[in-house]
C-alpha cells in the first residue's frame, strides 16, 4: 500500500512499503520506513512514552518552513516482539498532517 503523508503544504513522506497496524476500537495507523520520510524536515524531541503493548515510543517534531508541529511523529527504535516489524518504522497523528492512501497508478509529487 502507498502512502503519502504531508504538512505545510509539503509531501513529507511517500512509500510504498507502509504497514498497518490496528489496536483494539482506534482507527489503524500507518507506519512508514523512517527512510522514506525527508529528513529535513525532523527534529529531534526530548518526549517518551510508553506503550504495554508496543514498547518505549520516541518522538520527533515536524517543520517545514516557519511551520511547526511538536511531537507529530513518533516511532519505536526496539519495539515489542509482537510488533517487530515496526521498527525502524514512524508514524504521523493523523489529526496533525493529512495521510492518504495512493491508488496505483497515481503520480506523487516528485515521483
Amino acid at each position: 500500500m502507498r502512502v503519502r503523508v504531508t504538512f505545510a503544504g509539503r509531501t513529507v513522506a511517500d512509500s510504498g512499503e507502509a504497514l498497518v497496524l490496528t489496536e483494539g476500537a482506534y482507527p489503524p495507523v500507518y507506519y512508514l520506513p523512517k527512510e522514506h520520510v525527508d529528513p529535513a524536515t525532523l527534529e529531534p524531541s526530548a518526549r517518551t512514552t510508553r506503550c504495554p503493548y508496543k514498547g518505549e515510543a520516541s518522538y520527533y517534531s515536524l517543520r517545514v518552513g516557519d511551520r511547526l508541529s511538536p511531537d507529530a511523529v513518533w516511532c519505536y527504535e526496539t519495539p515489542l516482539e509482537a510488533v517487530s516489524a515496526i521498527a525502524g518504522h514512524v508514524a504521523f497523528y493523523p489529526d496533525r498532517v493529512e495521510i492518504e492512501e495512493v491508488g496505483e497508478g497515481e503520480e506523487t509529487p516528485g515521483s
